[in-house]
């Protein structure tokens, strides 16, 4: 079925169709190259598009929101139909999809959700309150009695999702946090508000604005260090993780796994990146939430068919940026650690086992 689905589109990038005189259907922007995640959603696009009529172009913005709306308007002048952006600054993203709208493209936003703007028509993405939820229900599930102690990370203060991720471990976290279970060991905006479930946005703000990694290594190593280098005796020994995505938890894996104090710690992740999915079954990395972009690129791109053939596509929820309510398209979510790493990665032929040592 996906493969019928996507015999509307071709991967015309490096493939010599996307000259200036050329014209694209699709225009494809991600955030960068540096994380393993895009790039793997860089193959992923051009294999789901081989062989089929209309074009696509897919262009990375290196983490500039001023190269995000110079990839845009180099896509509007190709004259694109249809633009899924993955932004690299959900607010900053708004100045480009408005221009592409005037042009009368439709906007899908990718992953990410483009907020305070009424530019964006429909937004397809993995469900990021379950992940967090995911993240903050396997450290429960793998804690040590009680007052364990309880380090907190979280992604960039400018991506949508690191809000959603982090407000969705602190749901679950919370209660075991107020029944004693665990002790934040590494925000003072955290203490202040660990009898409160549901968070406001500005609350998330302060939390985050505390424990952020930017979504960057050298910061999670960086505020690792610093957490560790000033924590009491009765906050090492047996410790719980929570790292936002795989990148950052395999610095932080390392910087706590250096500490002699530190007995043992269970760590989070996201995005089943091969370096991660080695750290799992070495040891060094406790789970970590698996987002198939398999389902996400096909979706993306049936909602992209759908449109370029005058069709309205299929959606399961809103969401809200902040100045209207998004027709979205969710995809599940699945823990990933030792136990089912085989049957969930290398049996659904993800990746291959070749790709790994002591699976």
């Amino acid at each position: 079925m996906i493969a019928i689905l996507l015999t509307g589109m071709l991967a015309a990038c490096g493939s010599g169709k996307t000259g200036g005189s050329s014209k694209v259907s699709v225009g494809i922007v991600l955030p960068t190259k540096d994380e393993p995640r895009w790039v793997q959603d860089e193959q992923r696009f051009k294999a789901a598009l081989a062989d089929s009529k209309y074009t696509t172009e897919i262009l990375f913005s290196q983490g500039s929101s001023a190269k995000e709306k110079e990839n845009v308007e180099t896509l509007l002048n190709k004259g694109i139909k249809v633009l899924i952006i993955a932004p690299h600054d959900g607010a900053a993203a708004g100045a480009a999809v408005e221009a592409a709208k005037k042009e009368g493209v439709t906007v899908i936003s990718y992953d990410r959700l483009i907020t305070e703007t009424d530019a964006v028509d429909y937004y397809v993405t993995f469900d990021s309150v379950a992940v967090g939820a995911a993240q903050g229900q396997y450290l429960i599930d793998n804690a040590k009695g009680k007052n364990v102690p309880l380090y907190l990370y979280a992604g960039a203060a400018s991506d949508n999702n690191a809000f959603l991720f982090f407000e969705g471990a602190w749901k679950v976290l919370q209660p075991k946090i107020a029944d004693g279970t665990f002790v934040i060991a590494n925000s003072s905006e955290a203490n202040v508000l660990k009898d409160k479930q549901e968070l406001t946005r500005d609350q998330l703000g302060k939390i985050l604005g505390q424990v952020t990694t930017n979504w960057e290594a050298s910061e999670a190593i960086n505020k690792a260090q610093t957490h560790l280098t000033g924590a009491a005796a009765n906050l090492k020994g047996d410790v719980a993780i929570l790292a936002p995505n795989d990148g950052t938890a395999r610095s932080i894996s390392d910087v706590f796994g250096s500490d002699s104090d530190i007995s043992s710690f269970v760590i989070t992740g996201q995005d089943a990146e091969k370096a991660s999915i080695q750290y799992i079954i070495d040891g060094k990395q406790s789970m970590t939430v698996f987002k198939d972009v398999r389902t996400l690129v096909s979706d993306s791109m049936g909602m992209a068919i759908d449109i370029l053939d005058g069709k309205t596509p299929a959606t399961t929820g809103t969401y809200d940026n902040g100045k209207i309510d998004v027709k979205a398209k969710q995809t599940n979510v699945i823990v990933v650690d030792q136990e089912n790493v085989k049957k969930e990665l290398i049996d659904s032929k993800y990746y291959e086992a070749s790709e790994f040592k002591g699976l």
